[in-house]
């Protein structure tokens, strides 16, 4: 009802050399926010991912795990994609989008406000830390409701504006 402006944080990475930080926004009382999380699960049936080796979270890791015969020949690896969420280009991904729903023949009127929905999600770029509104030029944070869904490019280049009251 009285949407703000997002708010950034910074989680330190204890586990990481140097301890890294990393950012993430919440989104709960931006103006898109509900949008969003109408748009993620939509998307994910009328536009799923390609791959079938997609995950949810940890225990749909740990269930597909818990499937699958390990030979001793076999090796373990924990892989670690640097700014995972982070680095898919927003409009590469919208026309993946585009193109899968085409692919999968979604009436075009559905198809063009779900397209909508996706341009005005990615579009709020901007957040507030001590005082000041941060417009990012390229994507959204991590933190979205869609992060799991449509991952975002690294938050970089801001452009710091006062905050009017």
């Amino acid at each position: 009802m009285n949407p703000t402006a997002p708010t950034i944080k910074g989680l330190i990475k204890l586990h990481k050399p140097g301890h890294p930080i990393r950012l993430v926004v919440n989104w709960k009382g931006a103006p898109s926010y509900k949008l969003a999380h109408l748009f993620t699960p939509k998307i994910k049936i009328m536009a799923p991912l390609p791959n079938t080796h997609n995950l949810e979270n940890i225990r749909d890791l740990i269930r597909k795990l818990e499937d699958t015969p390990i030979l001793p020949q076999f090796a373990l690896a924990s892989l670690d994609i640097s700014n995972l969420y982070t680095n898919v280009p927003v409009k590469e991904t919208r026309e993946i989008i585009a193109n899968t729903l085409k692919k999968n023949q979604t009436n075009p009127p559905v198809e063009q406000e779900l397209l909508n929905w996706y341009n005005t999600i990615t579009k709020q770029n901007y957040f507030s830390n001590k005082d000041k509104i941060l417009i990012q030029q390229d994507g959204l944070a991590m933190g979205a409701p869609t992060s799991g869904t449509i991952p975002f490019k690294q938050t970089q280049n801001c452009q710091i504006l006062p905050i009017r009251r």
